[in-house]
Formats: structure tokens, sequence, C-alpha cells
């Protein structure tokens, strides 16, 4: 496969990281603005944060593809988690604050104000579906 094929397949997986990111936002706090107009929004950290999806799955998926749905999705999220605590801290340590803390501390399933284990659930399902488009991207399906 060519570099200008893996960089466009990664490319997309930024943009549906960052799709999923904006409608998730907008759909979570619209009980709390009740605000219809559903805005939803992302940070320019997160590009390249997403842009670890398509080589993460390229490295991992030849282990994990024939694991059961249930188990790759929780190495999924267990994956996320250690990534998303990460690349906060680092973003901390490099900025000073981390983007998503203010929103993270507030919850009581806030860890250190870099992950929020209440979100198991979406990153869970989230994580299956950048594993679809990862098939359909690889013509694995």
């Amino acid at each position: 496969m060519s570099w200008a094929v893996l960089i466009t397949h990664d490319l997309l997986m930024v943009a549906v990281g960052l799709s999923f990111e904006i409608v998730f936002t907008a759909v979570s706090e619209f009980p709390e603005a009740k605000n219809w107009r559903l805005l939803g929004y992302t940070y320019l950290w997160m590009i390249p944060i997403y842009a670890l999806l398509y080589p993460g799955f390229w490295l991992m998926f030849e282990h994990l593809g024939t694991w059961p749905l249930l188990a790759r999705g929780a190495f999924y999220v267990a994956l996320i988690f250690i990534v998303e605590y990460a690349s906060g801290w680092l973003i901390r340590k490099a900025t000073g604050k981390c983007p998503w803390e203010d929103g993270y501390y507030k919850s009581r399933w806030g860890v250190h104000g870099l992950i929020r284990l209440d979100f198991a659930p979406a990153w869970f399902v989230a994580s299956l579906l950048y594993e679809f488009v990862y098939r359909v991207l690889r013509g694995i399906l």
C-alpha cells in the first residue's frame, strides 16, 4: 500500500474521530445546556491524538481481529483511557492546562481531570465504530 493511501486513510480516521467527538459533545451537553442548536466542539489538540487511530489499528488488528467483540471493545476502552490520560497529561505539562479538564473535574467519575470513567460505554461503541471504519478502509469486511 502506498504512503499516499496510508496518509489518506489516516486523515479519514482523524475526520471520523473529530466528527464523533463533535456529535458526542453536542448530545451529551444538551441536557445541561438545554440548547436546541446542539452545539458540539472539539480541540485542535485532538488531531494528532486521533491520528494515532489508523496506525494503532494497523499494528494491533492482526492480533485482536479474532478476539470476541466484547473483549476487543474492552481492550480498546482501556487503551483509549491510557492514551487520553497520557495525552492530556502531556498537554497540561506543555501548556499549563488540559483543554478538557474543566468538564472532567466536575464529574465524580473524572480521574485527575484527564479521563472520565463514565464515558467507557461511549468509548466502547466509538472504538468498535472506528474498527469498522478501519476494516472498510483496509477491505477486511
